[in-house]
């Protein structure tokens, strides 16, 4: 099968109506631009990449904040961490929970351990998707991220998959080297030892092997084809099948039980750890926390509407959502395996609020919250943060009509087939609430006299056309 990835430069939208410079972005590395922009790379995780570079200005313009503590930026900031560090905390308890659920089924392999796994899996999810809007502007996480959610991958790297999968990709030469089954692979032309499906193999040398980023050996999207398998059934209903028995020693199908399991466990153990990292980078004396805590408080403000407008535009509503749209394609689908793409795109959009609002409900019922950005907007324009607000639940309720129509019965990716309309429509709905809601994110940055944000941006949406060449 042929699909669209989309390309890893582009032009970065601003929505003040300027087109920003089209040009490459350099991986973790900061550049001058002309006019005092900065650019940085907000690499597409996974296959597609769509590297688009997100700029922000903060050289020029500053603004007079009010003496309230609600409003006072260093208060602001310091609640957005404190947020980051619940998220990741939640994140890492859920993973945790994962991980002892893969050790059971590894133990005791049946169909009860095996659901079991991939429930805890699903609501391993649920705080980390939250925690995207932290991404964009914070490079310490940029740089992270693909450790843990890349996507989309090329599962042959894997494991064994269907014939309808293909043998070879012009893209990749490690598209089916199946390295469960193959205890050494070719890498750039070199034979490599895979004898060991350890964590240290799995992110120091199956991660991106050959530098294609397609190759994601680690993660949550890694753990899903492992615990589901590959979702056969296209537009139609179903997901990943999977069975038990692909990690009984005694009674094996497909072959490699024991080396599946290995990977399986190593890549659960490596979420773990990763996750702990981010969490320490939180921490009162962690490295992100520090960067914006010791930093302007202009450049930190900037960070979260950074994170916000992102996440809505390109990344959201561009590549996890109007390119699967466009090309009516399964593959596009976020959580592809198992069918879970409906709550992660929830969770996104309530995460884009909870930064806005600097709310976030734990996963023991306790709130997290304190000054926010969108107190500063209502003390400069409180037309503008009720505007914003609004938009904001409006999305939010868009994504849960995809979801109440996928519990009904009808999965994310038979939404975007081609020729259900009703589906397409509920799409299309949530997608046009985060175009809206972007538009006001920007004039909530207008208010508060920072300089010119732009954000990152997607061919899905700047120039679609692109997507069909």
């Amino acid at each position: 099968m042929f699909f669209y990835r989309e390309p890893r430069i582009g032009a970065a939208t601003n929505f003040a109506g300027m087109l920003m410079p089209r040009r490459a972005c350099a991986h973790a590395r900061f550049a001058e631009f002309p006019w005092n922009w900065r650019k940085i790379m907000t690499a597409r995780n996974g296959g597609r990449l769509a590297a688009i570079c997100a700029t922000v200005a903060l050289t020029a313009a500053v603004f007079v904040l009010p003496a309230k503590a609600e409003t006072d930026a260093k208060a602001v900031i310091k609640t957005y961490a404190d947020i980051a560090l619940a998220k990741y905390e939640d994140s890492l308890t859920t993973a945790e929970a994962l991980d002892k659920a893969v050790d059971a089924l590894i133990a005791s392999p049946s169909a009860d351990t095996l659901q079991a796994a991939r429930e805890a899996w699903k609501a391993a999810r649920v705080p980390y998707q939250q925690t995207e809007v932290y991404r964009f502007g914070n490079k310490i996480v940029d740089d992270w991220e693909g450790r843990v959610n890349s996507w989309p991958l090329d599962e042959g790297l894997i494991d064994y998959v269907a014939k309808s999968y293909g043998t070879e990709s012009d893209e990749n030469a490690l598209y089916t080297a199946n390295v469960i089954a193959n205890k050494e692979i070719e890498i750039n032309g070199k034979k490599v030892d895979a004898s060991k499906l350890t964590p240290e193999f799995l992110s120091g040398t199956l991660q991106e092997a050959g530098g294609v980023e397609a190759n994601v050996a680690t993660g949550y999207h890694a753990i899903e084809f492992l615990l589901w398998g590959q979702d056969l059934h296209g537009t139609g209903p179903g997901a990943g099948e999977r069975t038990h028995t692909d990690y009984d020693l005694k009674n094996c199908s497909n072959g490699n039980c024991d080396r599946r399991a290995e990977y399986l466990k190593s890549a659960s153990d490596l979420l773990v750890s990763d996750l702990r990292e981010m969490v320490d980078n939180w921490k009162e004396d962690g490295a992100a926390r520090k960067n914006l805590i010791d930093g302007d408080a202009n450049a930190a403000i900037s960070t979260i509407f950074t994170g916000m407008g992102s996440l809505s535009y390109g990344e959201l509503a561009g590549e996890r959502m109007k390119l699967g749209l466009l090309l009516h394609d399964p593959e596009e689908e976020h959580d592809c395996f198992s069918d879970n793409t409906y709550n992660s795109h929830l969770y996104d959009a309530i995460g884009i609020r909870a930064a806005y609002h600097a709310s976030y409900t734990r996963l023991d019922g306790s709130v997290v919250s304190g000054p926010s950005v969108s107190d500063m907007v209502k003390a400069a324009d409180p037309a503008i943060e009720k505007e914003l607000s609004g938009k904001l639940d409006a999305t939010v309720a868009k994504m849960e009509a995809i979801k109440a129509r996928a519990l009904a019965g009808e999965a994310y990716d038979q939404q975007i087939a081609e020729g259900n309309t009703e589906g397409n429509a509920t799409v299309q709905a949530a997608i046009d609430a985060l175009l809206d809601q972007t538009k006001s994110i920007e004039r909530a940055v207008g208010s508060l006299k920072l300089n010119q944000i732009a954000f990152e941006g997607s061919d899905s949406l700047d120039a679609p056309d692109k997507v069909f060449k």
